[in-house]
């Protein structure tokens, strides 16, 4: 158990330092929340986004990068209560140009059809879960081109997740 919350730990902290809760780390800054807001800005007039992340602290401290630059969105994790609600006025209102998602709330009957950018802000282990959460957009309703983007940090413990995903794709059988 200790490995595997070290290894937690380790993707946290890719995400943002701010993550890590009751420890003493060197600055607060994240490239990847840094990149993530400027992928946003850049892309929110003319685009719906989806952002996935496995950790629901993660996408609080997104949202709390959005509100001050008055970039409307919605917000699903697995408390939400009104689900459809949610989906329905993500889907239906121009206004709303972000949709944060938790990877396991997302997993699962959604269809997302207005968006056409995903991000997915941590790798998963599994690629077929990042593969589900693409799929939210690929259904049937979708006119637009999907572009997918998994953020990841060079030469750390998400590097290694992407080199064992690609592994295991392409395995050779015995």
């Amino acid at each position: 158990m200790n490995v595997l919350k070290g290894l937690n730990k380790l993707r946290q902290i890719c995400d943002s330092p701010m993550l890590i809760k009751g420890e003493k780390m060197p600055g607060d800054a994240s490239a990847k929340l840094e990149t993530l807001i400027e992928e946003i800005e850049s892309k929110k007039h003319q685009h719906k986004i989806l952002i996935f992340s496995q950790f629901v602290s993660m996408l609080d401290l997104i949202r709390t990068e959005l509100i001050p630059r008055e970039i409307r969105f919605s917000y699903l994790t697995g408390q939400t209560r009104k689900r459809e609600q949610v989906v329905n006025e993500f889907q239906n209102d121009p206004g709303i140009r972000v949709f944060l998602i938790s990877l396991k709330a997302g997993g699962t009957g959604l269809n997302l059809t207005e968006a056409d950018y995903v991000y997915l802000v941590d790798p998963w282990w599994n690629p077929a879960v990042e593969n589900q959460a693409i799929d939210r957009c690929h259904r049937i309703g979708q006119d637009k081109k999907i572009v997918a983007v998994r953020l990841i940090c060079p030469g750390t413990i998400e590097e290694k997740i992407m080199v064992m995903q690609q592994s295991k794709r392409i395995s050779p059988k015995p």
